[in-house]
């Protein structure tokens, strides 16, 4: 099958372009390089450097052919787009925009999205977190990327156009970007490698469900069949301080180094888990990868 995956230079979505191809598909990636690179481009991938918002998308579009488009390209940085929602919204709205409407006009039979539950839902009213909780987010990330699920919503009942909702956990493993909802595992990482001091956010107690890379690499394959018109949370249903990954990354690293504390970051949820039930009995997806043995595989990539 003919795929194409927007931000297949990034590091969801090039673990989602390495899947697709041990599986045998034929596989297109855009990218605008902006936060991906090159070296985690799959060189059986057909790669196009292009920004979604472009006209070169339809250019693309109409001498490929893709039949699912996998959509990763995004906005992602949580602090930023508090402080520059005009620049999260063009990326992460208009860009999507501008990519359905070229599936409108190529007869795209199915995306498959890249949402988040981290910032989606805001701090909870219960947990875990299932998907008919509240939509509260508290950052205008949260916001665009549960504005992109209505257009899908919307572009399927006018068009046609399937799709199938993935709302993510925090995201971690090698290729992380730290500018992602889970780079507190990434940038503690690099600093503890230079044997810098790492500063903690706040007390340090605030919670994330954190799901390795592969598992949800694993879960957008699953999608390709299965959840037409759903949304589907993707994480382990366990909770995970800030605090206690330091420790475990210090231990793993053999570092003896005591973090400092900073002011707690603005737009940023306190405490949340994901209820991964409909993602166990629809997609028959279950996470593969543990949080110690994720770290240890993380670890293992940032030293090599």
């Amino acid at each position: 099958m003919k795929c194409l995956v927007t931000g297949g230079a990034g590091f969801i979505g090039s673990h989602i372009v390495d899947k697709l191809i041990s599986k045998k598909h034929q596989v297109v990636i855009i990218d605008n390089l902006s936060t991906g690179k090159r070296k985690n481009i799959n060189k059986k991938a057909k790669f196009y450097k292009a920004d979604l918002r472009s006209k070169k998308i339809d250019n693309i579009f109409k001498k490929e052919k893709p039949e699912i488009i996998f959509h990763t390209a995004a906005h992602i940085n949580v602090r930023y787009s508090v402080t520059n929602p005009v620049y999260d919204a063009n990326n992460n709205i208009l860009g999507g925009l501008n990519l359905l409407e070229t599936c409108k006009k190529y007869g795209v039979k199915k995306i498959i999205y890249s949402s988040t539950g981290g910032a989606i839902y805001g701090n909870p009213e219960y947990m875990p977190c299932d998907e008919k909780h509240p939509i509260r987010p508290i950052c205008p990330y949260g916001a665009s990327k549960y504005s992109f699920e209505k257009y899908l919503f919307i572009y399927k009942e006018l068009h046609g156009l399937n799709y199938t909702i993935l709302r993510y956990a925090n995201v971690f493993g090698p290729r992380q970007d730290p500018k992602g909802e889970a780079g507190v595992i990434s940038i503690f990482l690099g600093k503890l490698q230079k044997n810098q001091i790492c500063t903690i956010n706040g007390t340090g107690k605030q919670t994330r469900d954190f799901v390795y890379v592969e598992d949800v690499a694993n879960a957008n394959i699953l999608a390709m069949d299965k959840a037409s018109g759903q949304i589907i949370n993707i994480g382990v249903k366990e909770e995970t301080d800030v605090n206690t990954i330091y420790e475990k990354l210090a231990k793993i690293m053999n570092k003896d180094l005591k973090p400092k504390h900073g002011p707690k970051v603005p737009g940023e949820v306190e405490k949340i888990y994901l209820d991964n039930t409909l993602a166990k009995k629809i997609l028959k997806w279950k996470p593969e990868v543990s949080f110690d043995n994720g770290l240890e595989k993380t670890v293992k990539y940032f030293s090599s």
